[in-house]
């Protein structure tokens, strides 16, 4: 059955994307409406946000980030994302997790785990 959230055109596939920026960790959570709901770890300053929804994007679908381009709703948590070099049943494959069963996550930047590991560790230190 195809998703409200992506259509596909001639050379690629569009996805209809609502983002929440600060979230503990990337990941998918299902449907928002007539949108796929993707938590983000980074804030959305600066556009990291942005910027990190296109690099989960990618890393899901196993292509470049330049297949990955954001075409609407760059300062807004609705967001549509044109992915090229793709199918609509891969793509639908490829979020599957997230809408049909537990989240799926993707793993955080080493720097991310660098500081959770770093200010875990100073509170454990007595004073």
């Amino acid at each position: 059955m195809p998703r409200s959230w992506a259509r596909s055109d001639r050379e690629a596939v569009i996805l209809s994307v609502h983002v929440q920026p600060g979230a503990s960790r990337n990941e998918i959570v299902g449907e928002h409406g007539d949108a796929l709901k993707i938590r983000l770890a980074a804030r959305p300053v600066d556009s990291k946000a942005n910027a990190s929804l296109v690099a989960f994007v990618a890393e899901r679908l196993d292509v470049l980030r330049s297949q990955v381009e954001l075409i609407g709703g760059k300062a807004s948590r609705h967001k549509r994302v044109r992915v090229s070099g793709t199918s609509l049943d891969a793509v639908e494959a490829a979020f599957r997790t997230g809408t049909d069963q537990a989240p799926a996550q993707v793993p955080q930047p080493a720097e991310a785990q660098h500081r959770r590991i770093r200010s875990s560790s100073a509170k454990s230190r007595p004073e």
